[in-house]
């Protein structure tokens, strides 16, 4: 499928693997401070380049740049249908991976401020679930936004979009992890 010609064409990679304790988490990223998308909870990933065969492969060179997360430690298990964002811009073709995490996270700095492994159990968790009005510049009204905390930040928007219908999916174990 086609983005209109007026978005944008990225993706993302959602990556997944069992921790320690055997719990199935999901790794974000916290972007840095600038950018349109500047301090927010994302997966890794971005814009497609003209030299990237195929939505897949940008999904795959942004997180080995922006993670350091090569190839060969992701196994894609499903092409996800993609999400728009509302006011940046892009259409996101978003991809499940299961990953072999590395012992410390290597990101790119400044464009990414952190690396964040979430237990899915978390976002599961109805206490870590909320809605809020939230003023944006852009809009003459407030909108009603719903997120995950996750620490002293949320998970929203489009990442929040791609991730809700995959929550449920995931722990029920629809994909060996």
């Amino acid at each position: 499928m086609n983005p209109p010609a007026t978005l944008r064409e990225s993706a993302v990679l959602i990556p997944v693997f069992r921790n320690a304790a055997g719990e199935i988490t999901l790794v974000l990223v916290r972007r840095g401070n600038h950018g349109v998308h500047g301090g927010q909870l994302a997966f890794p990933g971005g814009k497609r380049d003209p030299a990237d065969a195929s939505l897949l492969a940008t999904a795959l060179r942004e997180t080995e740049e922006e993670i350091g997360l090569p190839a060969a430690a992701i196994e894609v298990l499903a092409a996800l249908p993609p999400v728009q964002t509302r006011t940046s811009g892009f259409h996101i073709a978003p991809f499940l991976a299961r990953i072999v995490p590395p012992p410390t996270w290597r990101f790119s700095q400044p464009e990414i401020a952190e690396v964040l492994e979430v237990p899915l159990r978390h976002l599961a968790d109805p206490a870590n679930a909320g809605q809020e009005l939230w003023e944006f510049p852009d809009h003459p009204t407030p909108e009603l936004i719903s997120f995950w905390r996750v620490g002293q930040h949320y998970l929203w928007g489009a990442s929040y979009r791609m991730l809700l219908p995959l929550l449920s999916r995931l722990l029920a174990g629809e994909w060996e992890l």
